[in-house]
C-alpha cells in the first residue's frame, strides 16, 4: 500500500518599507494573469530553504541566503490535491531584483502590504494577511 503524499512549495515575502514584492502569472495554466509571490516546489532530496533560495535566484535573480526565516506553514486543499506551503520572509537581500522568467511572469511590482491587488491569488492573499497577524500555521480551504 502506498503511502500519501503532498506536494511542497515555497514561498518568498520580500518586504522592504511596507511594501511586498509580487509577481504577475503569466502563460502557466495556473492562476495566470494573478499576482503571487515568488516561488516554487521543492525538489526531490532539497530541503525547504535550498528550495527557497534557488527559486528566488532563478526568478527574480537575487540571493536570500542570509536572511531567510520561515514565518507561516499553510496546510492547503486544492482542488486537485492537498499541499504543504512554506513562507519565508526576506528583508534584505543581495542582487538586483530581474524577471529572469518572463515567459512565466508579466510583471514585477512593489505593492503596499496591506493594500494587495484584488486578483492576488486567494490563498497567497491569506498568507500574507495571517504574516501581518503573527500567525505562524495556516490552514486553507478545508
Amino acid at each position: 500500500m502506498e503511502r500519501f503524499k503532498m506536494p511542497v512549495a515555497v514561498h518568498l515575502l520580500l518586504i522592504q518599507d511596507d511594501k511586498i514584492l509580487l509577481i504577475k502569472r503569466f502563460n502557466t495554466g495556473y492562476c495566470d494573469n494573478m499576482f503571487s509571490l515568488p516561488a516554487g516546489h521543492v525538489e526531490k532530496g532539497e530541503n525547504v530553504r535550498d528550495a527557497m533560495i534557488r527559486e528566488t535566484k532563478e526568478e527574480i535573480n537575487i540571493d536570500v541566503s542570509k536572511k531567510l526565516k520561515i514565518v507561516q506553514v499553510m496546510n492547503r486543499k486544492g482542488t486537485d490535491q492537498e499541499r504543504i506551503d512554506y513562507f519565508f520572509l526576506a528583508k534584505k537581500w543581495e542582487g538586483i531584483i530581474n524577471n529572469n522568467e518572463p515567459n512565466k511572469c508579466s510583471l514585477i511590482k512593489w505593492v503596499n502590504i496591506d493594500k494587495l491587488p484584488k486578483n492576488t491569488i486567494p490563498y497567497v492573499k491569506y498568507a500574507i494577511e495571517m504574516y501581518l497577524k503573527k500567525e505562524k500555521f495556516t490552514m486553507f480551504d478545508w
